[in-house]
């Protein structure tokens, strides 16, 4: 019978959800992925890595809580409480930051303020197949431009969740995909995130001094692309510091590094199986290496713009 109910979902308008545009679908689901407690069983799969997770997400108190559990390999989690997200990794200490969601599971642009997505991307309607034993609507983002990739997402019909969340090429390729494979919502919030809400997370790290570090500027970004985070660290095997710059359109994420150029050969263009390419480009006296999920002649042509102010 629930298959019956559940094929009819997908082939006839739903009562709630017929008149809605592309952009109505987006935004109920971004007021749901806010509000909503539930568990969500994902598996996210890169070329021929299958990542499997957990994610829960609830209110306690006046606090919004969520935790994600990493399935496969050396125990990994992270636990948001209030704005502050601590992971939990087996081999160093338990540490915290300053960040509104845990990255990694779903684009930050879906829970958040979807029409700054317009900038870069359309809204379009598409079919509606069953995803984890449920009904959804897909939505896909077409790239309104050729520095950066399309992506589509299924919503949930019934709670408006996302069910699945797949990033595409230019050549229209799957390069990654986040699916759910169990959603259960909840009226009150389990007893993992209440026990969460009463633990002493480690207090946010001092992300570093940055008095004496260079301030660097981009002469052009791609249209809906915005610095997010810069700041100046020591990576791990570098003794000199690091300008370390986060860039975002809401779906896709570029990463920059600059230091002082090194006398050794520098790696030519990297593009992976699942999409995330890598360019190094030499700027006055200085390295410049620029990853992400985007056509690797927008990274070089981000890293060739980065300037001193």
């Amino acid at each position: 019978m629930r298959i019956i109910l559940l094929a009819l979902l997908i082939l006839s308008p739903l009562s709630h959800g017929e008149e809605l545009s592309a952009k109505e679908w987006l935004t109920h689901m971004s007021q749901a992925l806010s509000e909503k407690q539930f568990k969500a069983s994902i598996i996210q799969v890169q070329a021929d890595h299958v990542r499997p997770l957990v994610f829960v997400q609830g209110l306690v108190g006046e606090q919004h809580i969520s935790y994600v559990e990493y399935l496969n390999g050396p125990p990994k989690n992270a636990v948001k409480v209030g704005n502050k997200v601590t992971f939990l990794e087996h081999d160093q200490p338990p540490y915290s930051v300053t960040a509104n969601l845990i990255q990694g599971v779903w684009p930050a642009s879906l829970s958040g303020n979807i029409t700054k997505l317009e900038q870069g991307y359309q809204f379009v309607l598409g079919g509606r197949s069953r995803i984890a034993g449920r009904a959804g609507q897909m939505i896909r983002f077409i790239a309104k431009d050729e520095h950066r990739y399309d992506a589509q997402i299924w919503v949930d019909m019934e709670t408006y969740l996302p069910l699945r969340y797949d990033t595409l090429n230019r050549d229209k390729q799957l390069l990654e995909q986040t699916m759910v494979i169990e959603l259960v919502e909840f009226i009150e919030s389990p007893s993992i995130l209440v026990e969460a809400s009463k633990h002493k997370w480690p207090e946010v790290i001092n992300q570093g001094d940055r008095k004496d570090a260079q301030d660097w500027q981009f002469t052009w970004l791609p249209e809906g692309f915005n610095m997010v985070v810069s700041d100046n660290h020591r990576l791990i095997g570098i003794h000199e510091p690091v300008e370390y710059i986060a860039l975002s359109d809401g779906l896709a994420n570029i990463s920059v590094y600059v230091a002082r150029t090194t006398e050794g050969p520098m790696p030519e263009e990297l593009v992976t199986r699942n999409g995330l390419s890598m360019v190094v480009e030499k700027v006055g006296n200085a390295e410049v290496v620029a990853i992400g999920k985007v056509p690797s002649t927008t990274l070089e042509r981000i890293a060739r713009s980065l300037a001193l102010k």
